[in-house]
């Protein structure tokens, strides 16, 4: 484990454990109805498979994807698989910040208390967060009897069952549609990853390189932390009045200039794969999900509400309110380039890096038709 000063810099297992003790508990749900549920999703995410492959035309006939597990957890499960997929992305970072530790006074706090501190803050993180996931590609942790994944680095899928039952009942819509509904959507994000084999790495080397540029000085990583607080609690200001640095999410506050240009890359790889996710459910829906029209409106409503005042503040941190655009941004330019260019016209944005759609032509999608499509026809 990285540490410094002989301490822990990130006590993953309290993390774990921190998020467990903290995560809401699942609806009631008898066992019998428990293990129904599991049984359904799975059938859903096979089931899916064919649908996305179908409407999506990104896998070529006659060839198979890599086979990926389907692991349907609950809270905890997603918690140790994301602790996990933590652990394994910033694995560089702390060993570059162990290479640069001192003996200052930073250093010193941070070796006798940062770990466990960093430990109970991404722990309290995890438990928010893991009452809200329906489900998600994770491609980053590595492999363990717990975590079985795909060979040569590949991922897994995982559908989060009591989050599931819980947004059915709160919508109050049928609860196989909703569950299918749900398949598809994260279906299209393993078949983005296993159609298109050089986005792992891709996304990997991009957030690498977000990491690299981070500043590992301690006594500068706990004055940003502090400032991060400051702006969620509005710490020196009179109530109602709002700073330059108000509303600003925690990722927008450890950025340098460098971060930014790797964030705007990521933003707009992350709002092209949500929206296309988006499209594909929606554009499936119709066919195999009865009730999409209604479950796609109040979802919708759902979404955009939150949950409260302390939710919205924590989404507000988190940056969570930008992946909202990110869903939407990101599906409106899917579908005016299928609507261009038709769904063999779109799938040229999985030929390469460079093909992928800017954070401008994420807003302008007649920009990238004209990159991608004018110029290979020039």
């Amino acid at each position: 484990m990285t540490s410094i000063g002989g301490a822990e810099m990130v006590d993953w297992n309290l993390a774990v454990a921190t998020a467990t003790r903290l995560v809401r508990p699942g609806p009631e749900i008898s066992r019998e109805e428990a293990r129904a549920v599991v049984a359904e999703l799975r059938r859903h995410a096979k089931a899916s498979e064919e649908h996305v492959r179908l409407f999506t035309r990104m896998i070529p006939e006659g060839t198979e994807p890599e086979d990926t597990p389907v692991l349907v957890v609950d809270r905890a499960g997603w918690i140790k698989a994301n602790v996990a997929g933590f652990r394994e992305l910033l694995r560089p970072l702390l060993a570059k910040m162990e290479s640069r530790r001192s003996g200052g006074p930073g250093g010193a706090v941070l070796g006798a208390v940062g770990g466990k501190v960093t430990g109970v803050e991404l722990g309290m993180l995890l438990s928010f967060l893991a009452s809200r996931v329906l489900g998600q590609y994770e491609t980053f942790a590595p492999a363990t009897r717990e975590l079985p994944a795909a060979p040569n680095g590949g991922g897994r899928l995982l559908l989060v069952a009591p989050n599931i039952v819980h947004v059915e009942r709160e919508l109050d819509v049928d609860p196989h549609d909703f569950r299918l509904w749900v398949a598809l959507h994260e279906e299209t994000h393993r078949t983005q990853f296993t159609g298109v084999p050089w986005l792992r790495d891709h996304l990997q080397g991009e957030i690498q390189t977000f990491l690299d540029e981070t500043d590992v000085d301690p006594m500068t990583f706990l004055e940003r932390l502090r400032e991060a607080a400051q702006s969620l609690s509005g710490a020196g200001r009179p109530e109602g009045e709002k700073g330059e640095g108000g509303g600003r999410s925690l990722v927008d506050v450890v950025q340098t200039p460098a971060q930014r240009e790797v964030l705007g890359r990521l933003t707009a790889v992350m709002s092209l794969l949500e929206g296309h996710a988006d499209f594909v459910m929606d554009g499936v829906g119709p066919e195999v999900v009865g009730s999409v029209s209604e479950i796609r409106e109040k979802f919708q409503r759902r979404r955009a509400q939150g949950a409260g005042r302390l939710d919205q503040a924590l989404r507000k941190l988190l940056g969570l309110d930008a992946k909202l655009r990110q869903y939407k941004d990101g599906e409106k330019f899917v579908r005016s380039v299928v609507e261009e260019v038709g769904m063999d016209g779109f799938n040229r944005v999985w030929t390469s890096p460079n093909t992928l759609p800017t954070k401008a032509e994420i807003a302008k999608p007649a920009e990238w038709v004209a990159r991608v499509h004018r110029k290979a026809e020039s």
